[in-house]
């Protein structure tokens, strides 16, 4: 049995501080079908607790017969308890049964050890049924809102003009819902040649990257750079391209405990280098946001 199920039912039947009430069944010796006399008194019971919830069965017997077949015998028990109640007293959905065999406190007179016992709670104190039973409530899971990226942006420049940048929404809403340890690649993110200034035409990619991070506070991101056609970054280039995005960030307002970058030169190539296809080395120069946390 689940240790967790188990630490609950003895929570049950041992602390009778709380509300939950008990009713037992007995049975004859080796037999699981309750005597007439029981039957009707737990056909009584029945009518009285229609709107009583049961929360925990217990099944016992004495201790003639091996533990194997009182075990067994004392599982039939309780099957024929809950084929008697049909569904006439609620029960918890998730309401286990534990069958004792012999390995219980054992009465000295042996027909009070051939029993089911039932542990409910009145209809005054199912409220409080988890209280009771000692239940801590369930994590409520919030669904993440949706949230609307636009599909272009209007930024200052330097100079006191204006930029206005298409985006890619797309991108920005797999970027918000990513999950921890994929990666994004950042295409259409290219640089000036030989160096870790991006490209006018490219800075709509940062917008991108900025409004997530903006909109997201629980996204966690590593930018990682990757080179092409060298098979030694010596100017560490990649790293530097990497900080400059990150750089971007920082200076938007985005806190740095929620990025970092690195880069990995040619290491972590798509294609072999040096390539074949001016195709091929654009996959490998790359940019990618891997998320740390989401």
């Amino acid at each position: 049995m689940n240790k967790g199920v188990l630490l609950l039912l003895i929570f049950i039947f041992f602390n009778a501080t709380y509300a939950q009430e008990q009713f037992s069944v007995y049975f004859d010796s080796n037999k699981y079908e309750p005597t007439p006399t029981e039957l009707q008194s737990f056909q009584n019971w029945i009518t009285q607790n229609k709107t009583s919830k049961i929360v925990g069965v217990y099944g016992f017997c004495d201790e003639d017969g091996s533990t194997k077949y009182n075990d067994t015998l004392a599982s039939k028990r309780v099957n024929r308890i809950f084929q008697i109640i049909n569904k006439r007293v609620k029960t918890r959905d998730d309401c286990k049964t534990r069958t004792f065999g012999e390995l219980h406190q054992q009465s000295g007179a042996k027909a009070k050890n051939r029993k089911v016992t039932l542990f409910f709670l009145k209809e005054i104190d199912i409220p409080r049924e988890a209280e009771i039973l000692g239940l801590k409530p369930k994590d409520v899971v919030i669904p993440k809102k949706e949230i609307v990226f636009p599909e272009t942006i209007i930024v200052q420049n330097p100079n006191g003009t204006s930029s206005e940048y298409k985006l890619d929404v797309n991108f920005m809403k797999n970027l918000d819902k990513a999950q921890k340890g994929e990666k994004l690649m950042l295409s259409n993110l290219n640089f000036v040649l030989n160096t870790f200034a991006i490209t006018n035409e490219s800075r709509g990619k940062l917008y991108e990257l900025l409004l997530v991070m903006q909109q997201n506070p629980n996204l966690k991101i590593n930018i990682q750079g990757h080179l092409c056609c060298i098979k030694v970054d010596k100017k560490d280039l990649s790293t530097q391209r990497g900080k400059a995005i990150y750089k971007f960030l920082e200076i938007n307002n985005i806190d740095k405990t929620r990025m970092s970058y690195q880069g990995f030169g040619s290491t972590l190539p798509l294609f072999p280098v040096p390539e074949q296809t001016e195709a091929e080395r654009q996959a490998n120069r790359r940019v990618e946001i891997e998320i740390v946390d989401n």
